[in-house]
């Protein structure tokens, strides 16, 4: 081996070091926190108390829990049928030209700062929900109310968050299903739409959850957005209407005035949120090698 290729080869282990290193420091750093507050408090009250007053000495975290997921889950509700389809859209459907025009726009979205989207849905979604999707509640329910400030604000900024995650992930799946998958199905005299639904979309599954996992991490830990459109109030959720709080956005805006026992507290809802993340993403690995396996 030359001279220079090992110097190539000790700088590329040593960046491997440092990122692998970096995740661990981290961890020991957030546990580090965040354990003694868990062992004092209770594991089980911290997790499902629902009272979080950190004046009064309430550390309970799970109306922050239900927010987040509340949240998540509406994104991943509208986000991923659409994202979906629209990977679906430009790998089989759409011709080149039309696919050169919406693909630099799906990718523009991931570029565009996280507290534009959360002006966005301040001033267009907050005000929309409170005077127009509230009449349509109450109609039903005339107890409903909401300030706009929700989680049905807060899902529906998130679902666009993640569509340029799923599509781009999907549609790569898709192109990278063999061509004569299609070929064949065709051949066998399926019509285009039965192939896609029948032989490529199931052939490309694995890339098209892994875009879902993927999505679904982006939403749990986006911070900035939420803030500004949630509304921010811990309490357990009873409808997409109301207002609620995120693990994220908590320790976001509570790190900066927070006491050392306070602090403690928030570094425990990372460590929930990071426990959380971690289990994302070893389901999908698993589920991607049993797909694989398959």
């Amino acid at each position: 081996m030359k001279k220079y290729e090992k110097i190539i080869e000790f700088i590329l282990l040593f960046c491997a070091t440092v990122a692998t290193l970096s995740v661990f420091i981290i961890t020991l750093f957030i546990f580090k926190e965040g354990v003694p507050i868990l062992k004092d408090y209770g594991l089980m009250n911290f997790i499902f108390g629902k009272t979080w007053s950190p004046t009064n000495g309430y550390y309970g975290a799970f109306p922050m829990i239900m927010g987040s997921i509340s949240v998540t889950l509406g994104a991943l509700i509208i986000g991923v049928p659409m994202g979906i389809t629209c990977a679906i859209f430009l790998a089989e459907i759409a011709p080149k030209s039309v696919v050169k025009v919406f693909k630099p726009a799906v990718e523009l979205l991931a570029g565009i700062p996280s507290v534009v989207y959360g002006f966005f849905g301040l001033n267009i979604f907050v005000p929309l929900i409170r005077t127009h999707i509230l009449p349509i509640v109450q109609k039903i329910n005339q107890d409903a109310y909401t300030s706009g400030y929700s989680i049905l604000a807060g899902a529906v900024i998130l679902a666009v968050m993640i569509l340029p995650t799923i599509v781009n992930i999907s549609e790569n799946a898709i192109r990278s299903v063999p061509v004569e998958y299609k070929q064949g199905s065709l051949a066998l005299g399926a019509s285009h739409i039965e192939t896609i639904a029948k032989v490529i979309v199931p052939a490309a599954k694995s890339g098209i959850i892994t875009s879902v996992v993927l999505g679904m991490g982006r939403a749990v830990g986006e911070t900035m957005a939420v803030i500004l459109i949630t509304g921010n109030m811990p309490k357990v959720p009873g409808s997409i209407l109301d207002s609620v709080s995120t693990m994220t956005g908590t320790i976001a805006m509570e790190m900066g005035y927070a006491t050392p026992i306070h602090q403690k507290a928030l570094f425990a809802t990372g460590i929930i949120l990071f426990v959380f993340i971690m289990l994302l993403n070893i389901t999908a690995t698993v589920t991607m090698k049993r797909l694989g396996a398959r």
